[in-house]
């Protein structure tokens, strides 16, 4: 029974060596080889970015995101509105990083901003992401914001509170723009 033993653990070493000596040759082939660059792939992928760039500015310029928010904490079951207007987006020539000019009202507070933004994409769905930013007259603002089919949803901190926020998204009216913008006349604010 023993000599059965032996010759399987021979078996085993020699074909260890072996496999190993193969292994090594692979390696060696492998250094000698170039990595082919598909040009095809890269000039796809630029040009499906470029199309997801644009669908992204087509989708937030001139919109109004209308939804609501919650407050962590505040689990009383009462959804508080929002409203902001979207006045475009641009892609800046840094990464991921995008400027949103938008009318924020927060409380007193209505006024346009232009916010530097990060833009990841989950596949082909753009996730606008906010980190620590400080807003003049404000405060410090995070977020996390999917945007997909026209609706939108996601998480934010203000300083110390936090919650989700979650809607639609729909044409902004040429008046809404022009309010936003200070183009109004004092006759139609009446």
């Amino acid at each position: 029974m023993s000599r059965y033993i032996w010759i399987v653990m021979l078996s085993v070493m020699f074909g260890a060596t072996s496999f190993a000596q193969e292994s090594k040759e692979v390696k060696e082939v492998s250094k000698t080889i170039e990595p082919l660059e598909d040009k095809s792939t890269a000039t796809l992928a630029a040009a499906e970015q470029k199309k997801l760039y644009e669908s992204f500015e087509k989708t937030m310029t001139k919109v109004k995101l209308v939804g609501h928010f919650t407050i962590d904490g505040k689990e009383d079951g009462t959804l508080r509105k929002e409203e902001y207007i979207v006045e475009k987006v641009k892609k800046t020539d840094e990464g991921d990083y995008w400027v949103i000019t938008a009318r924020i009202k927060y409380g007193d507070v209505d006024l346009a901003v232009p916010v530097p933004v990060e833009v990841k994409w989950a596949g082909k769905t753009p996730i606008i992401t906010l980190d620590n930013i400080t807003i003049p007259g404000l405060g410090t603002f995070s977020s996390r914001v999917v945007i997909d089919k026209g609706k939108y949803a996601g998480t934010w901190t203000h300083d110390d509170v936090g919650g989700h926020l979650f809607g639609k998204i729909e044409p902004a009216t040429e008046e809404e723009l022009k309010r936003k913008s200070g183009k109004t006349d004092s006759a139609s604010e009446k």
